[in-house]
């Protein structure tokens, strides 16, 4: 099923693509890969110079789905760092030889996952003449709302710096990329942008953190928290018990027992937002709850002015743009 994925739609007709999909011209392929996952440096490492290369696309959600070969052996490295993407590789055909750290290599063969953040650390790899990916681009920043989402916290450079091979024959994460190409053949224009395609994207991103963390030695249910200040912990809840009603930072901060100044700068250091970021959030998760549990006379109105929410025309435009869908939406389904 993955050597075919982005060829065919369901019914057997191919899937339109923006793009070529077959180039044997450097600037070309090069041109659609810095669009597709981000600048870097490639070279041939065999007696062949000039690519024939194979290039298919999707969007699910805000991730990049890719099938990509450059059709003979190559490095790649120097990843841009600023475009801010982290990258799963999965080998389809052929092998691909991954830097794990700067002494040890991982090799990946068919159906095997290599993931990177880079947009944290660099990395390099060597494609033997047969390869074939099929690969995923995620922004760093979709990989931490997933966490802030779902975990309640964001990991450090422990987890973000660390490099290492997943997946692999009879895995979930495998079963998973066939059922996300599956998702793709049945609504390959759709998945960009629906409800399918968003809830898809929370469900691959929610996998990787917990196979990558398990690889990194981190249990994702337990942030460290024993190295976060008490008294951000003690904003955290207070603002979780009382986030309906708005309370002023400077509120906050006195139930922590420090300063404004203090809180705010504890906070962007082990946590990476601020607290009224936290706030906020917090508010409209606790919304997006009252709306997904429904009830005959639940509305949308009701659930907003619960959490203290007074205009409902800037609730809307807040709610839409964090969930990608209208409260009113969240409600129906």
């Amino acid at each position: 099923m993955l050597k075919d994925a982005l060829i065919y739609d369901a019914r057997g007709n191919p899937i339109r693509q923006h793009h070529k999909v077959n180039s044997r011209d450097w600037d070309e392929i090069r041109d659609w890969s810095n669009r597709v996952y981000m600048p870097y440096r490639v070279a041939p490492t065999g007696m062949a110079a000039t690519p024939d290369s194979t290039m298919h696309s999707a969007r699910v959600g805000r991730i990049i789905v890719t099938r990509f070969a450059y059709g003979i052996p190559v490095r790649v490295q120097d990843w841009s760092e600023d475009a801010g993407n982290a990258v799963v590789l999965t080998t389809i055909a052929g092998t691909a030889r991954h830097a794990a750290t700067a002494r040890q290599f991982e090799d990946t063969g068919i159906g095997e996952s290599f993931v990177a953040d880079c947009s944290r650390i660099d990395h390099l790899i060597d494609f033997d003449p047969d390869h074939l990916q099929l690969n995923l681009t995620i922004p760093h920043a979709v990989l931490e709302q997933a966490c802030r989402d779902w975990l309640g916290f964001v990991p450090g450079d422990a987890l973000w710096q660390h490099k290492c091979r997943i997946g692999g024959r009879g895995s979930a994460w495998l079963a998973l990329m066939e059922y996300l190409v599956r998702a793709i053949a049945e609504a390959p224009d759709r998945l960009a942008a629906d409800r399918v395609g968003r809830h898809l994207e929370q469900t691959v991103c929610l996998h990787l953190l917990n196979d990558w963390a398990a690889r990194a030695g981190l249990d994702p249910a337990e942030p460290g928290r024993s190295v976060v200040p008490r008294h951000v912990r003690l904003a955290e809840a207070y603002m979780a018990e009382h986030a309906a009603s708005l309370p002023a930072m400077t509120e906050v901060a006195r139930a922590a027992g420090v300063s404004l100044r203090s809180l705010t700068d504890a906070f962007r250091r082990f946590r990476g937002y601020t607290p009224s970021a936290f706030l906020r959030e917090r508010r409209l998760q606790e919304v997006r709850r009252l709306l997904q549990a429904g009830g005959s006379d639940m509305t949308v109105s009701r659930a907003a002015y619960a959490l203290g929410y007074v205009n409902l025309g800037e609730f809307a435009r807040s709610y839409r743009a964090r969930f990608g869908e209208r409260p009113s939406e969240t409600l129906r389904s």
